[in-house]
């Protein structure tokens, strides 16, 4: 009979049937039988809490102990198995200038040293508290000192790995910071782990600003820049973690576009950066929303497309003219930020001068031309201020895209309108005050001389009879004014 069995002969009288009984005579279990009952025992011991542990027949314990599955001598749980590769709870015991001592739980306190420790950024080191508790992954279970090598750089970035995995699942936005860059894009850490962001990866607006042949010249400004980003692939294996910007821009863009709309109200001036061109305006990131700058509202003179003031990547100041909170969506204007070009015509221009301008446009009621220095401006030569002789139509006498010397006849900058003349040009009875002007211009010293009286022309039909001195504009009507496309 061996040891084993010798114990359990010894112990057989007090032993428990399954039924819970003692029989009396019954013979002792060999040693097959004890293995198969103390297998069974083990089972029933792992299946039962703390408190039903405590309440366990002294057979049960006794079964566990030959298996080494009862807990150690003053301890009132089972320490769980201490293996390499896992990941375990411990509280800081001490700490040294070379070493951390925890304590898992074990026959001996873990370790962190060496390697281990010389890795521990100072940061996290001076982090930790005696006391304290904390995760540690498990590099050798016991070392020839007895104790487990522990790993806490190791631990946080196995969690790091984990939390990334449910990132990806999720579809979750990670906020970080650009740690550095290689010649194919950006280094971001997700937390301990180091992930990359391909160029193909990065947000549009960042890509503009990536200039230069050098990846120091495209990307080396962007370090230390916050970045928002979702995790695409995840494969610890080759301990890659692949990053993208573009993949969070739409979620952050929707983020910041409620966020920005509920802050903004009409009136307000804001700055932004030129995103796009279109045909009928230019597209400005306000920060989080893009805005509208209508071709209209560019600026005060004639634009035929955006690209004759702006190009993508500018910075403009804007001012807020619409906002629909429905439909998401934001007008703005750039020419209101702008000296108002009427103002300046009507500080420094007057009736009766002279100006050169470009005839833009023939209508069936007179032809428009916009002032060479101020092509902001445009006025009106009616039909009847184009010749002393009767006009049928404006192209009798200019064209599209001539250059022609006018007389400004009226201003009025609150309608933002001006009547121009080609017939007073070479009118005698301006004669005076031409050459007053061309003094002014040789020496400003020169006082203006008194302005002639004009004198009645002489009779030239009906046409003449018309033209009233009351109002230089002739006898046409504010509607003249109006553009009209008919020829």
């Amino acid at each position: 009979m061996n040891s084993n069995d010798k114990v359990l002969a010894e112990s057989g009288e007090n032993q428990t049937s399954e039924t819970g009984e003692v029989r009396q005579g019954e013979s002792t279990p060999t040693s097959q039988e004890a293995a198969e009952t103390m297998s069974g025992a083990e089972a029933t011991v792992s299946d039962k809490s703390e408190e039903e542990l405590q309440q366990a027949s002294d057979e049960e314990l006794f079964l566990a102990a030959l298996n080494s599955d009862s807990p150690a001598s003053g301890s009132d749980t089972f320490s769980a198995a201490v293996e390499k590769g896992s990941i375990v709870k411990g509280t800081v015991a001490s700490i040294s200038d070379s070493e951390v001592m925890i304590d898992i739980g074990a026959k001996s306190e873990g370790v962190i040293s060496g390697k281990e420790f010389e890795e521990l950024d100072q940061e996290t080191l001076k982090s930790l508290r005696v006391g304290e508790d904390i995760f540690v992954y498990v590099v050798t279970p016991e070392d020839r000192n007895g104790h487990a090598l522990l790993s806490l750089r190791r631990a946080m970035e196995e969690q790091d790995w984990r939390d990334a995995e449910r990132f990806q699942q999720e579809s979750e936005v990670y906020r970080s910071k650009v740690a550095a860059f290689n010649k194919g894009g950006l280094i971001v850490r997700f937390g301990k782990v180091r992930g990359f962001v391909p160029a193909s990866q990065i947000s549009r607006e960042r890509r503009r600003r990536a200039t230069g042949n050098t990846p120091e010249e495209r990307w080396g400004s962007m370090v230390g820049e916050e970045i928002s980003v979702k995790v695409v692939e995840v494969d610890r294996g080759r301990n890659r973690l692949i990053l993208s910007e573009r993949g969070a821009a739409k979620e952050q863009r929707a983020e910041r576009r409620a966020e920005l709309l509920d802050n903004l109200e009409v009136g307000q001036i804001r700055k932004g950066r030129v995103i796009s061109l279109a045909d009928f305006g230019a597209f400005v990131d306000l920060g989080g929303a893009d805005g509208l700058i209508h071709l209209s509202e560019l600026s005060w003179r004639h634009v035929a497309h955006p690209k004759e003031v702006l190009k993508v990547g500018d910075e403009v100041e804007v001012e807020v003219i619409h906002i629909d909170h429905e439909k998401q969506r934001i007008g703005l204007s750039r020419k209101n930020r702008l000296e108002d070009p009427w103002d300046v015509l009507a500080a420094n221009y007057r009736p009766d001068q002279l100006v050169q301008g470009t005839i833009t446009k023939l209508t069936k009621f007179g032809a428009f031309a916009r002032l060479v220095d101020h092509p902001e401006i445009e006025g009106l030569i009616h039909i009847s201020e184009l010749s002393e002789r009767r006009v049928e139509h404006p192209k009798e006498v200019v064209s599209e895209g001539e250059v022609v010397t006018l007389r400004i006849i009226r201003i009025d900058p609150d309608h933002r309108r001006m009547g121009l003349s080609l017939k007073r040009v070479d009118s005698e009875e301006y004669l005076d005050e031409d050459w007053g002007a061309v003094v002014r211009d040789i020496n400003e010293d020169v006082p203006l001389p008194d302005k002639p009286q004009p004198r009645k022309m002489a009779g030239k039909g009906k046409d003449s009879e018309d033209d009233e001195e009351d109002d230089q504009y002739g006898d046409y009507e504010d509607e003249d004014f109006e553009d009209d496309d008919e020829d």
